[in-house]
């Protein structure tokens, strides 16, 4: 191969890498201010806020179990 093909293949590789990446990145991020807003209104003190940030951050794994177990899985 020569110096020119290989560019090419690292220039459309680079472009391929780019267009697949951040697919879900929004919808989780979405998710996480949605759920963070969800679990702050709802805490009465310091550490349940703390505690609804954690589970703001976690909320696919919340989201994946209640499915599974509504699916009967």
């Amino acid at each position: 191969m020569n110096k020119q093909s290989m560019k090419k293949d690292k220039k459309a590789d680079w472009k391929n890498k780019k267009n697949m990446a951040c697919n879900g990145s929004g919808i989780y991020g979405l998710g996480f201010i949605g759920a963070a807003i969800y679990y702050l209104s709802q805490a009465t003190t310091f550490w349940d806020g703390a505690f609804g940030i954690i589970k703001a951050l976690l909320w696919p794994a919340f989201l994946a179990y209640k499915l599974f177990g509504f699916l009967g899985m």
